[in-house]
């Protein structure tokens, strides 16, 4: 079944799929995607961790290693990140994963799993694996699935946790940590021979394809801001093109991209694409009141600057006229057999 919007390729750039516009579009003012987390599952409870958590801006963060992610842990975020998730399987034709692991992984690794929701859906998938789920803030369920387990680590520093994965799999990570080639490169020494390392990640830019999008749009605006205000922090959150790269320069092999147009807003004629842009639209209003509590405060803006612009976003998001879209990457690599 054909994918709406992907593309698969080996090198880095933009997917040439041209997004159809509908006659009518849904309005913007209208519901929000309802039973995005419907396909999250439970069951055995979760072994205690590290629940402390530090407040700032009005908003709650992880506690442990206090400041390395500069986005918040409560429950707006967590919201976020599960319609991303939901957004994610419907653009991909429901598929959690790109890489060929085949039918019988052993050993499973999800680094940065947030709320646990891939960790515990692969969990399910692959009953006969060892899912662990590795994240900065304690904030997944209390009752988990019985071959998945939760540990709170930072996964930049020395893995403390067990090696020899068959599959490692970062999901909106590899864009916001502070040094991805150095995190491949540990991707790489703890995989067994042959085994799979996959990055999916936006690349936090906007663009169009029929000309209605302006060069002063305020979403291009935002990006640009909050890209400057990260690197600030030594992040890139545009590194996602070149992560096939880095993963070549890690050592991995047959290194392969598959890379998605996610449109902003329910423009396309696409079913599926309509629903995926609603999602997206969201992902991102909730994204700004995140950006507003720490990120934008470095580049010196004072909290009424902030507002006043993040209104003119938040205007832009809901512009039906213009045709957005971003792009979401998939780079699967492989750890040679002999290495």
């Amino acid at each position: 079944m054909a994918t709406p919007g992907a593309d698969s390729a080996t090198a880095a750039g933009e997917p040439p799929e041209f997004i159809e516009v509908g006659d009518t579009a849904t309005p913007e003012e209208a519901s929000e995607p309802e039973d995005w987390d419907a396909r999250s599952s439970t069951s055995t409870s979760l072994a205690s961790g590290i629940q402390r958590h530090a407040f700032a801006n009005g908003r709650r963060y992880h506690a442990y290693r206090d400041g390395r992610y500069p986005i918040p842990n409560d429950e707006t975020e967590q919201n976020r990140e599960d319609m991303k998730h939901a957004m994610v399987l419907e653009l991909s034709d429901g598929k959690l994963f790109h890489a060929p692991i085949g039918d019988h992984p052993q050993k499973i690794i999800d680094l940065g799993t947030g709320t646990g929701i891939w960790a515990m859906e692969v969990g399910d998938q692959y009953p006969g694996a060892e899912v662990t789920g590795a994240d900065l803030s304690p904030i997944q369920p209390d009752w988990i699935p019985p071959n998945v387990r939760f540990i709170v680590d930072d996964v930049e520093d020395e893995w403390l946790f067990d090696k020899d994965f068959d599959f490692i799999h970062m999901r909106n990570l590899a864009t916001w940590v502070h040094n991805l080639p150095k995190l491949l490169e540990r991707c790489f020494a703890n995989l067994k021979p042959s085994a799979w390392v996959e990055t999916q990640d936006f690349n936090s830019n906007v663009n169009c394809d029929d000309g209605t999008m302006p060069d002063d749009w305020a979403l291009i605006k935002f990006w640009a801001l909050l890209h400057e205000a990260m690197l600030k922090l030594n992040v890139d959150i545009r590194v996602a093109p070149q992560i096939g790269e880095l993963m070549e320069q890690a050592g991995f092999v047959n290194v392969r991209k598959t890379a998605y147009k996610v449109p902003i807003g329910t423009w396309p004629r696409n079913n599926i694409l309509n629903l995926v842009g609603e999602y997206m639209r969201t992902i991102m209003e909730d994204l700004l009141g995140a950006a507003a509590s720490k990120p934008l405060k470095t580049l010196g803006m004072t909290d009424t600057e902030i507002q006043v612009f993040l209104v003119s976003v938040r205007s832009a998001l809901r512009d039906r006229n213009v045709h957005a879209y971003g792009t979401y990457y998939s780079w699967v690599g492989q750890k040679p057999l002999d290495a």
